[in-house]
């Protein structure tokens, strides 16, 4: 709408409007551009300075219907309606926003941006720790590398200063007395959106209260805010969606998310292709992939990464009286099974499956590709039986084809079983393995890192451990290449081509 041309309304103008049951404190401040039709504007109030577009095209709309641009029964106060726009049936009032080219506005509580906002950008998100300490500043371009740095480089303080800063700037450059509704946007059957941001394209359809954040979306990548739900101090990626009763407050959802059917989160970031349903999550980092399909599953102070929540799953981040200060680290590819329960603090390792429930604080880090389950209150590791999992193949096959993402994606991500970080953790467990086999010759079960690991199971997971690196190697080299081993170390086997 910058460096369009408006006019002042003629007497005919002025005439055809009052006639149709419009108002105006000052008709002087109503301006409209070329194309204007004053027919199709009726029972409206403008109050301070309004700009109307052209109008009177026909708008296609879901079920065949077909109507005519314009604003029919509003309250319009200090607001740009682009041309085409339909704005229809708002039961209290528009006020201080730019409605761009061809939006729908019908049957709308209210839309209101009061006052100097930022639409959600710089909203401090206490992700992965409840206590705080981690907080993660939200912002239009937040993707999971950055989030990540900044929540779990605390021990590179300068560097979290920084992009900090940075996020503060942008923050601050986003600062807007008016909100905007970007072109082709859709937003019908929903009651309030207060200091909200829309993109374009973007559709909210039947959401009950929007207050303080953005709807990121383009044409390629549009967004959708769905039925009943509420939110607060948020921001929504492009090809985000949320949906079906869904509550957030002071949350990050990133491209291709849906959240629905009365899922509740506060304090949380979603990235890319995270699909969460009716659960609940508090202090999360969801990285790309985690899922969360069921009722009763809880998702607390912990990061996630290409995660599976079984129904029921849940974490506890209290101990005793010191409060929610307690974190959990579930690296990439982990599974929680149906009821699992894990006391934090704890850490679990690389597609590692959890059943049953653990209360002793366990660290399986170096113990990747495992199970680990509950045995009469122990907590029992099965090093790299995941490795020969049809499941784990299958889920490295199903990602790719489940990337909800349109247009460009920012999230970087990797869907490669071995790489060099996985394959470094599976050095970790060869050098584990081997060193409690060395301290342990005569024991049927050992203690590491608070679990228990039988001696069977062991020697059975650095067999698996070594053909897993055997193999990883193997691919690494050049086509036609041969290579063999030239020595043994404590951390596994050094190859030479």
């Amino acid at each position: 709408m910058e460096g369009k041309s408006y006019r002042k309304l003629t007497e005919a103008e002025i005439s055809v409007l009052s006639a149709q049951g419009c108002t105006s404190e000052s008709w002087e401040q109503v301006e409209v551009a070329d194309g204007f039709r004053p027919e199709f504007v009726r029972t409206v109030h403008f109050s301070g300075s309004v700009r109307l577009g052209g109008n009177g095209s026909e708008i296609p709309l879901p079920g065949g219907v077909v109507r005519r641009s314009g604003v029919y029964r509003a309250a319009l106060h200090d607001c740009t309606v682009g041309d085409d726009a339909l704005i229809s049936n708002v039961g209290r009032y528009v006020a201080n926003y730019d409605i761009g080219d061809r939006a729908v506005i019908e049957n709308v509580g209210e839309m209101i941006c009061d006052g100097a906002t930022a639409f959600g950008n710089g909203v401090e998100v206490a992700a992965v720790n409840e206590a705080g300490g981690r907080e993660v500043p939200i912002f239009d371009g937040l993707t999971a590398q950055i989030a990540y740095v900044i929540a779990m480089y605390r021990h590179r303080p300068q560097t979290v200063r920084r992009m900090n800063a940075m996020i503060a700037g942008y923050a601050e450059r986003r600062v807007s007395r008016r909100g905007t509704i970007g072109a082709d946007s859709r937003i019908v059957n929903t009651l309030s959106l207060f200091n909200v941001a829309v993109g374009e394209s973007a559709v909210v359809d039947g959401a009950s209260s929007l207050r303080n954040g953005t709807v990121n979306s383009t044409p390629q990548s549009p967004s959708t805010v769905g039925a009943g739900v509420t939110a607060s101090d948020f921001i929504l990626a492009c090809s985000a969606r949320v949906d079906t009763g869904s509550m957030l407050r002071r949350c990050f959802v990133g491209e291709g998310v849906v959240i629905e059917n009365g899922f509740s989160a506060e304090n949380s970031l979603f990235f890319a292709n995270s699909h969460c349903n009716h659960g609940e999550a508090c202090a999360v980092f969801a990285g790309p992939y985690t899922v969360s399909h069921h009722r009763a599953t809880l998702l607390i102070a912990g990061y996630f990464s290409f995660f599976n929540a079984g129904s029921g799953a849940n974490q506890s981040n209290h101990m005793y009286k010191s409060g929610p200060v307690h974190q959990g680290v579930h690296l990439r590819g982990c599974k929680f099974g149906s009821d699992a329960y894990v006391l934090l603090p704890a850490s679990t390792g690389v597609f590692t499956i959890v059943t049953g429930r653990h209360y002793n604080h366990h660290d399986t880090e170096k113990m990747p590709f495992s199970y680990l389950l509950e045995e009469a209150d122990d907590s029992i590791l099965l090093p790299g039986v995941n490795l020969r999992s049809y499941g784990t193949a299958r889920d490295i096959g199903k990602w790719p084809s489940r990337d909800r993402r349109r247009g460009v994606a920012h999230d970087i991500i990797r869907y490669e079983l071995m790489n060099p970080y996985t394959a470094g953790r599976v050095l970790d467990a060869i050098g584990e393995c081997r060193a409690l086999m060395e301290r342990y010759p005569t024991a049927e079960v050992v203690t590491w890192n608070r679990v228990k690991i039988k001696m069977h199971s062991l020697k059975k997971g650095l067999m698996l451990y070594t053909q897993a690196l055997r193999g990883y190697l193997a691919n690494c080299l050049p086509k036609g290449a041969t290579c063999r081993p030239i020595r043994r170390c404590g951390n596994g086997l050094i190859w030479r081509g």
